[in-house]
């Protein structure tokens, strides 16, 4: 008799329609869903085949049975058509056996998260669903809110300081150099002026102490030109050599007494005159052109650096902050903490994000241009280390014109402006040394300081020349140099394994150009092409200014300087000296100088004294005063 003829539990039924010897459904056991999980959909298709399988055998035992007798009351089984599509149905949500695990795991992105130093506490163990992640995909993710917020902050702060770091050399190259030509600069007066004062004392003594006022203040204004003071270097120098007349006139005249009005008139004949020879003419363009070009490289200098320092500081807009996120780290939501951006990725996410900084470049290239031509004219003929050297030989060379041509400029300054009424007698005190001359013999190259600051100008010029060509489309260059970091990027010649905004495979989009128009299409970065960056078209107006100024010192011109002459010796070393003019030996009579009374007598009892008159030492004496002022 059939088993299912029999009245049983519906165990026994169910065995009925397995089949003789046919085994029912194991029960359920505790953790058989993720049995089935681990199995994968491989194990449950081998079920569902087997139960399909089963199919005849149980319609057999079915029809055994109702020949039997009356069947019983059985369970209705599934049509087996059903039975497929709900095999079907469930078998593609299934991930493949041996891949559940890894897929879901964030074990990876819990330790990349921890490393950046944030804390575990919100990041899940596995997998979850992305539809609250505002900047990644909204995929299943290994992301929270709090953790993409994280992560956009962290991915903006390392934007900023890899712009800071990517520009470090270009702003320690101004800030290092300007700060070595300045103080070469100054540490040059300071010598010049040192070594004009000691070789004046050393011949003039008492005398140019006297007078020295006229000197200190010439190196007072120089100097107060080069750190940018309104001075008009023209009309200093011819100051300078006017008041030089006036102590010199007096000097070579003691027997008459001079009212300050008749000196201003003896001043007016400095240029018609020329008493000093063609020195101060030659001094003059030489010391222009020279202070010129120092004091605008170095303002250029200045410039280079503040501009550099300020357009480094970057501030990202939201929409190159999402871009930024998207391309660092949502690799991490995504379970690829390990997979770095494709490279024509990160140029596109850097063109949008330092499009303002790449319209810089256009100005800076043509103020680096602009250095450099000044550079090249410091080197050759405006080179202001060749002027102030020997400069206290350029003005002994104008004090000896001055004292040879002393008797006519006294005869020609009395038929101008008149004759000078004469001096009261003076008391004598002392009479003046028999042993009044000296001989003196000006510093040679080899023993004249050529350097300052502890280099020279040339060395100082040709390191900053290598410098500022390296620093030449720096700005339009700047993504590329940001993105071959291997720290930012896979590197260009990984074009598969990297990720490209959405998963790990090629980057397809096409490079954008540089510059704020260009990213119109950018198809990482949303950029408002219609409203440039005010503070970097302020940085673009200033770098304008600075090269009109630094083209105008390549010519020798400045605000209140226009040369107008032809003089070829305004160009090479600057020294205004040819072998003829610029004697290598002087001999001076010299003599410190005694009280103003006893001069004047021992000038009005020898006047009328034939040969080496006292009017004659004094203006021999002041000569050499003068010179050495000048050096």
């Amino acid at each position: 008799m059939c088993a299912c003829a029999r009245p049983s539990p519906p165990r026994l039924a169910k065995v009925c329609l397995g089949g003789r010897g046919a085994p029912g459904p194991p029960p359920p056991q505790p953790g058989g869903a993720a049995e089935a999980r681990r199995s994968g959909g491989a194990g449950l298709a081998r079920r569902a085949g087997v139960a399909l399988r089963a199919m005849p055998a149980a319609r057999g035992a079915a029809r055994r049975c109702a020949l039997a007798g009356p069947p019983l009351p059985l369970p209705v089984p599934p049509p087996p058509l059903l039975l497929v599509l709900l095999v079907l149905l469930v078998l593609p949500v299934l991930p493949a056996a041996g891949t559940e695990g890894k897929a879901r795991s964030c074990g990876e992105v819990r330790q990349a998260y921890s490393a950046k130093g944030f804390s575990l506490a919100s990041v899940p163990y596995q997998e979850i669903a992305g539809e609250h992640l505002r900047i990644c995909p909204q995929e299943y993710t290994c992301c929270t809110s709090e953790m993409e917020d994280k992560l956009s902050q962290q991915s903006k702060l390392e934007f900023e300081n890899l712009v800071e770091e990517t520009s470090h050399f270009v702003r320690t190259t101004f800030v290092s150099r300007h700060k070595k030509f300045d103080e070469f600069f100054r540490e040059l007066l300071e010598n010049a002026e040192r070594s004009l004062n000691d070789m004046f004392v050393r011949t003039y003594g008492m005398l140019y102490m006297q007078n020295s006022e006229v000197f200190q203040d010439l190196f007072a204004e120089l100097k107060r030109y080069y750190t940018g003071g309104n001075v008009n270097l023209e009309e200093m120098l011819n100051d300078f050599w006017a008041r030089l007349l006036e102590r010199m006139f007096q000097l070579i005249n003691p027997q008459y007494h001079f009212s300050e009005d008749y000196l201003e008139c003896v001043s007016k004949y400095t240029d018609q005159l020329k008493p000093f020879g063609d020195v101060p003419r030659k001094l003059k363009v030489q010391v222009t052109r020279a202070f010129i070009a120092a004091r605008t490289f170095v303002q250029g200098l200045t410039v280079g650096r503040e501009v550099a320092n300020r357009v480094s500081k970057v501030s990202p807009t939201p929409g190159c902050i999402r871009a930024l996120m998207k391309m660092l780290y949502c690799p991490y939501c995504r379970g690829l903490p390990t997979v770095k951006p494709c490279n024509n990725y990160c140029l596109n996410v850097m063109k949008g994000c330092l499009a303002n900084q790449a319209d810089l470049d256009t100005e800076w290239n043509l103020f680096i241009d602009a250095m450099l031509l000044v550079a090249e004219r410091l080197e050759g003929p405006f080179n202001i280390e060749s002027v102030m050297d020997p400069i206290d030989v350029k003005i002994s060379e104008a004090i000896m014109n001055m004292q040879e041509n002393s008797m006519q400029v006294s005869a020609k300054v009395f038929q101008g402006c008149g004759q000078p009424k004469p001096a009261p007698a003076l008391r004598s005190s002392r009479s003046v040394p028999e042993n009044f001359n000296t001989r003196f013999r000006p510093y040679i190259p080899e023993e004249r300081p050529t350097t300052a600051a502890g280099t020279s100008l040339d060395r100082l010029v040709t390191d900053i020349k290598e410098k500022l060509k390296l620093s030449k489309k720096f700005w339009s260059t700047l993504p590329y140099t940001i993105c071959k970091d291997e720290r930012v990027t896979a590197g260009p010649s990984v074009e598969e394994d990297c990720w490209n905004g959405h998963t790990k495979a090629r980057y397809l989009p096409e490079i954008m150009n540089d510059g704020l128009t260009n990213q119109i299409n950018n198809p990482e970065v949303d950029v408002d092409i219609t409203r440039p960056d005010t503070f970097i078209r302020q940085q673009i107006m200033a770098l304008r200014v600075m090269t009109n100024k630094l083209k105008n010192a390549y010519n020798g011109n400045d605000v209140n300087f226009q040369d107008t002459s032809d003089e070829s010796s305004g160009s090479g070393s600057g020294s205004g000296c040819t072998d003829d003019i610029c004697p290598t030996e002087f001999d001076f009579v010299t003599t410190e100088a005694p009280p103003v009374d006893s001069d004047r007598r021992e000038v009005e009892a020898s006047a009328t004294q034939p040969g080496c008159s006292l009017q004659t030492l004094l203006l021999i004496f002041l000569s050499l005063l003068l010179q050495r002022q000048w050096r």
